[in-house]
Formats: structure tokens, sequence, C-alpha cells
């Protein structure tokens, strides 16, 4: 497989709705998810989105959080990979959760974001199996987090407080104060 080039904030295809994959199972969906996926692994992160690697189509990857990433320590398990095309999501209720956000495509800072606390989401295997799934806390972050990149949006488009929009490198302030608060509070890094 390959490692893909990553868009950056001000490119283009992030500022567009991907189209809809006619069939998620056809042989170049399946390289482009197992390219996205080398191209995940290689950077560790959380998720990618195809117009994250300049293919706007609806189709997006991500690790379903373990344990040791929600508490921020010990080494990422790739179990949890999902994959999903042409993907929904929808807010349950109306519980809303606040975190630190990073972006693959807008390198070096982090961003303070509100969202649903519990959604529903599901979409569409590259081997055409229908997912279906309810999740909350963490996990509701990073879906939505992946899923908004399908639509042209970014973590920093979310925020409601720009003077919550810092360096990675100053990160650490922000964190010992928010720790201090509220221990539970996690940080997605896409």
């Amino acid at each position: 497989m390959a490692i893909l080039k990553i868009a950056r904030m001000g490119h283009p295809v992030l500022r567009m709705r991907a189209e809809e994959i006619p069939d998620p199972t056809a042989p170049d969906i399946l390289a482009l998810a197992g390219h996205m996926i080398d191209t995940l692994i290689d950077i560790d992160g959380m998720g990618l989105a195809a117009p994250q690697v300049h293919v706007p189509q609806r189709l997006v990857i991500f690790r379903s959080p373990q344990p040791a990433d929600e508490e921020g320590g010990g080494e990422r398990e790739w179990s949890g990979l999902t994959v999903l095309a042409n993907p929904f999501v929808e807010a349950i209720g109306d519980e809303m959760i606040e975190g630190w956000e990073g972006c693959l495509s807008v390198p070096g800072l982090r961003g303070l974001v509100t969202r649903p606390a519990h959604i529903r989401y599901g979409g569409v295997t590259p081997k055409g199996e229908t997912i279906e799934r309810e999740v909350e806390g963490y996990h509701a972050k990073v879906v939505q987090h992946e899923f908004d990149h399908l639509d042209g949006i970014l973590y920093t488009e979310r925020m409601t407080d720009m003077t919550k929009l810092i360096f990675e490198t100053e990160s650490r302030y922000q964190h010992q104060s928010h720790d201090d608060e509220d221990e539970a509070e996690q940080e997605v890094a896409e």
C-alpha cells in the first residue's frame, strides 16, 4: 500500500461536500481504504476522511477508541478500526460534551470544541456490510470530527471561542488547568 499526502487547511478539497460512493465494494474504494489505513497507522492518528487525502468521496476510517486512548496513555490499539462509505450521523438527546481536538489538516493546533455527547452513526463497509451503532463520549467526538470532513467542515468552524485555539506546544498549560477542573476531559487527536 501507499502513504498518502494530507491536504492542509486552505486546500479546496477540504471545503467541499464529498461525493457519494456508488459502489462501496468497488476495487478502487478497497484500494483507497487500504492506502488510508496505511497512512493513518503511519501517522498514528485516530481517524482520516478521504477529502483529507485529496479524494472528494464519502469514505472515512477511524479507530474505535480503546480505554488507553481515552485515558491519554498507553500504546494505541488498532483492533477497533472502522471503515465506512456514505456514512450518516445523528445526535441522540441534547447533552453536549466539550473536548480538545486536533486535526492532521490543521497541524500544530488544538481547539476546544463542543459536540453532541450521544450519537447514532452508520454506513457501508468496503465488504458491503451495513453498520449502525450508538456511541457516546470520546467515541462520539471522534466519529463527528471525521464525518464533518465529508461536508467540508473543519473543527475550527465548530469552535465558539477562538481564544481556545492554541498551538499544540502550548496545550500542556491548557490541559493542566482543565485537568484540575475535570480529569475526565479528553482530546480528539485525529
